[in-house]
């Protein structure tokens, strides 16, 4: 069914949700998408995300199903996996999970026992919830240690890792983040994980676009877990995905049916069938190449007007900006607030050593993915740290941040959502 035909049949049928979406399609529209792990998805994604595949219940895999009925389910499942295992050149993967966090208890599941432990980045470096914080799943089953990064540049103090998986010999050392801007030390990972006898997993959510375009190093070779959102960089439905080595396929393959999950969406695995197959065209790897130019000029932009970036920059398409050099008395969420009035969508973010609580902060994370997305270049960037510093320096203003409103509009009406 066309996209056209299901805005029909929803403007028909509730008024009410058909206006909600259309003012969220007007924000998205009018406003520049700075949250490093959002992005804008083709219309083909959105097309399959939103298709007949949500009716139909597909419990198990492909050739093994508890439903009838299941022959496309089969075909689209089997699409999607072929592809997944072609973009990451991995052995095996599961497309079945619902979410990131869901693609990491997968390998909890399969892997550990309760009360295992784990060694992970510390959520205020940059760290994710679901690799052991104590509110999350993975910090009340799991004991937790945590490395960081080094106090003097701020970034991953690799001695700091190979000490303490010596001193708490970890049943499973997990790399990635949510907000690390720098490349990643794979290989010694897996040097610090065979010294200490631990499994290596690697949660590539923020960058496996960049992975899949061969412009940052896979962990691929040198882990036996990978697991990623399909959002993000890779910009494809919100969704996980699960790889590992063939040895593990059994073990990832139930621990996600039944261990953790009953019915796949297959309207979902669909649309990751459909993201995955424009991840592996040439083109990809000319946008994720504009992803990273577009955040080197942005993070030069930024620093240009006097803010201090946390490592002092980026490898990737995502930054910290810090408050507290400049702007000392604004925290992240105040900031936040007045870029959102701006038309400008960032989030608060802790940075390393941060003083200031989790909603509270002093900084904000920064990403290229969707407006590189829209076809904006490096030449729009500093036009954009120009909106930013602006903001900030108003105070919260109302007449200047409104000013700074009318000129992102005039900006975002210059260059096009995916299927205008």
């Amino acid at each position: 069914m066309a996209s056209s035909n299901v805005s029909s049949a929803l403007q028909k049928a509730d008024p009410d949700v058909f206006a909600i979406l259309q003012r969220e399609t007007k924000r998205q529209h009018d406003t520049l998408e700075l949250i490093a792990s959002e992005n804008h998805v083709s219309p083909a994604v959105l097309e399959a995300a939103g298709s007949v595949f949500t009716n139909k219940y597909a419990e198990g895999y492909p050739g093994k199903r508890y439903y009838g009925g299941c022959q496309h389910c089969d075909e689209v499942e089997s699409l999607a996996i072929d592809r997944a295992k072609k973009l990451f050149n991995v052995e095996h993967a599961n497309v079945q999970p619902h979410s990131g966090s869901q693609a990491n208890q997968a390998v909890f599941l399969a892997a550990l026992n309760p009360g295992d432990q784990i060694l992970s980045l510390n959520l205020n470096h940059g760290g994710h919830l679901s690799h052991g914080m104590k509110v999350n799943i993975s910090g009340k089953w799991f004991n937790v240690a945590q490395y960081g990064v080094s106090q003097k540049d701020e970034r991953i103090d690799m001695a700091e890792v190979r000490r303490q998986a010596r001193e708490t010999k970890p049943k499973l050392i997990i790399t990635g983040a949510s907000a690390y801007p720098r490349i990643w030390d794979w290989a010694g990972f897996a040097e610090i994980a065979e010294e200490s006898g631990a499994l290596l997993m690697a949660d590539v959510a923020h960058i496996a676009g960049l992975i899949a375009a061969g412009l940052h190093p896979s962990p691929v070779p040198t882990s036996q877990f990978v697991t990623t959102t399909t959002h993000k960089t890779l910009r494809g439905p919100r969704a996980g995905l699960t790889m590992c080595k063939g040895d593990w396929a059994k073990k990832i393959d139930s621990a996600i049916f039944p261990g953790l999950q009953g019915g796949p969406l297959m309207h979902i695995i669909a649309a990751k069938a459909v993201a995955f197959g424009e991840a592996l065209r040439p083109e990809f790897k000319q946008y994720q190449q504009q992803i990273l130019t577009n955040a080197k000029a942005l993070a030069e932009a930024l620093m240009k007007h006097g803010y201090r970036l946390v490592s002092g920059g980026t490898d990737n398409h995502l930054m910290l900006l810090d408050l507290t050099s400049g702007h000392a008395d604004v925290t992240g969420a105040m900031a936040e607030k007045w870029l959102e009035t701006a038309g400008i969508i960032v989030n608060k973010n802790m940075i390393p050593f941060d003083q200031r609580k989790p909603m509270e902060t002093s900084g904000l994370r920064l990403g290229t993915p969707a407006v590189t997305t829209r076809g904006m270049q490096a030449a729009q960037m500093p036009t954009i740290a120009g909106f930013i510093h602006r903001t900030l320096s108003s105070n919260g203003d109302t007449k200047a941040v409104e000013k700074v409103r009318s000129e992102v509009r005039e900006l975002c009406d210059q260059f096009k959502m995916p299927g205008e």
